[in-house]
């Protein structure tokens, strides 16, 4: 597995970056996120401002205390020069044991080493029955043969 620490853009295929850190969210590696994003990241998360790795680092500890059986799939969208624009899909279930699923769109702008200096985050998310769940995989990365977004019509 590549490691999502390594510079983003120093990839020859910024697909695979991507999945990268893709399976750091899945996998729920807090250190392999926090550290692919500089000393001073800035992060928009909807209504939510972070500045620097240990506000990133104490948000997400937060919300995965919430969001339970997370799944996320990552999809590039576009590279120009130091951005990145990504769309994801995400399901997780919260402590009542309601399912929702997220979509939504991350601009990732890299500093000159190519470590994520700000992340802007759009995502609406709305409640799904179990059944309706298009994310299904067990705990961990997604395997290589379960579809992506644009192969799932999402």
């Amino acid at each position: 597995m590549t490691s999502p620490k390594k510079n983003i853009l120093l990839f020859n295929d910024p697909v695979a970056a991507v999945r990268a850190i893709e399976n750091a969210w899945n996998l729920r590696d807090l250190d392999a996120i926090v550290l692919g994003n500089s000393i001073d990241c800035l992060w928009r998360h909807k209504t939510d401002f972070l500045w620097g790795r240990e506000q990133v680092r104490t948000y997400l500890s937060r919300k995965w205390r919430c969001e339970h059986d997370l799944r996320i799939v990552f999809e590039l969208w576009a590279v120009e020069h130091r951005r990145v624009a990504v769309r994801f899909a995400t399901e997780f279930r919260d402590d009542s044991g309601v399912w929702f699923r997220v979509h939504g769109n991350e601009s990732w702008e890299c500093d000159v080493n190519g470590i994520v200096h700000r992340r802007l985050t759009s995502e609406n998310d709305h409640p799904i029955l179990e059944h309706e769940r298009i994310l299904r995989w067990l705990t961990g990365i997604r395997p290589a043969d379960h579809p992506g977004l644009s192969e799932l019509g999402v």
